[in-house]
């Protein structure tokens, strides 16, 4: 197969609809838009969400809640994802991305208490949940909160 013997897929393109050219094409004098009314005008359309003048149902529902601009998002790891590390070794940022265990920082790193340690090692994160910590201490390494 050459590049000038491509084409596209039989039925997979359709040919542009010409209106307005003469009545024998089907399409003539008003063009597929029916008689008179708002919608055989030029730009006559409604907005998004008008129901014809009653009230629109995204005014008739409650106003509810507010997205907090101060609101911190942290990248989380489990306790069963700290078992990949060897023992004695240092888990911070740069060492749970290279595990592929972090994406990106946002506001920093949370260690949540899912899973079993059976590893020892020193974790230095920016946030650790209570049973994390305690089976972090437990497994014999510690933690750091930076």
């Amino acid at each position: 197969m050459k590049l000038n013997e491509l084409h596209p897929s039989e039925g997979s393109r359709h040919a542009r609809k010409r209106v307005g050219r003469g009545t024998s094409s089907g399409f003539g004098k008003t063009s597929g838009r029916g008689q008179k009314g708002q919608h055989a005008r030029s730009g006559g359309n409604t907005r998004l969400g008008f129901e014809g003048g009653q009230m629109p149902l995204f005014r008739t529902m409650p106003k509810r809640g507010f997205k907090n601009i101060n609101r911190k998002e942290y990248a989380i790891v489990n306790l069963a994802d700290l078992n990949k590390f060897e023992e004695g070794s240092v888990v911070d940022f740069e060492a749970l991305k290279a595990k592929g265990l972090v994406k990106k920082q946002l506001s920093g790193v949370k260690v949540l208490g899912n899973g079993d340690l059976n590893v020892k090692l020193t974790v230095k994160v920016n946030k650790v949940s209570e049973a994390a910590k305690s089976a972090i201490e437990a497994a014999g390494g510690t933690v750091e909160v930076i």
